[in-house]
């Protein structure tokens, strides 16, 4: 018989005991390197302030609900029926375009569409008026999308048109051009007999 060179391995059994060793070993390397792994949420957390101390954090659009609209209501009060924000004039920073209109008990009262930008102060401030109460229309369709500010105004042919039920319509869009918001109709239509 031949002995061999390598030294005897016999002792390389293995047993239960072995594997349960091994097995806990594992689990305590496993545990570990997540232990060591960065915290996502201390990720994002930081992420955040350095977008902050970089000046990059999102500014908030104004509230309507704050803004002093110059609707005269006779005590009343004012209603923000419809709300959209958007960034208008492409400077990174949020307009909030509100369709307003006075809290009446029936009826449809004339709508307002206010541009409001965040004041320095607390409260925001109307920048642009693009439809006037005083040309008694109201909103119906209303969005603000890609810097577009799209709505359905609806008015009267007559004095005589009950304001319960507006009889023409029109689409409109406003879009900021040049240092200001520029209005283009898209149609024009009755809806008498609709």
């Amino acid at each position: 018989m031949q002995t061999s060179a390598l030294p005897d391995l016999a002792h390389t059994d293995t047993t239960p005991m072995h594997w349960l060793a091994t097995a806990a070993a594992m689990a305590a390397v496993v545990a570990a390197a997540g232990l060591l792994q960065p915290d996502a949420s201390a990720s994002a957390s930081t992420s955040h302030r350095t977008a902050v101390q970089h000046g990059t954090a999102p500014v908030a659009a104004p509230d309507p609900a704050r803004a002093d609209f110059p609707l005269e209501c006779g005590g009343a009060g004012t209603t923000v029926a419809k709300q959209a924000p958007g960034d208008l004039d492409g400077d990174n920073r949020p307009e909030t375009v509100a369709v307003v209109h006075c809290a009446a008990g029936s009826g449809t009262p004339p709508s307002g569409v206010y541009v409001l930008t965040q004041g320095s102060g607390a409260a925001p401030r109307i920048v642009a008026t693009l439809v006037d109460p005083a040309q008694k229309m109201s909103v119906g369709d209303f969005a603000v999308r890609d810097a577009v500010v799209s709505a359905t105004l609806l008015g009267y042919s007559s004095p005589s048109i009950p304001s319960c039920c507006p009889d023409q319509q029109e689409k409109v869009t406003w879009q900021w051009q040049n240092g200001a918001f520029v209005r283009s109709s898209q149609s024009t239509e009755s809806t008498a007999g609709v």
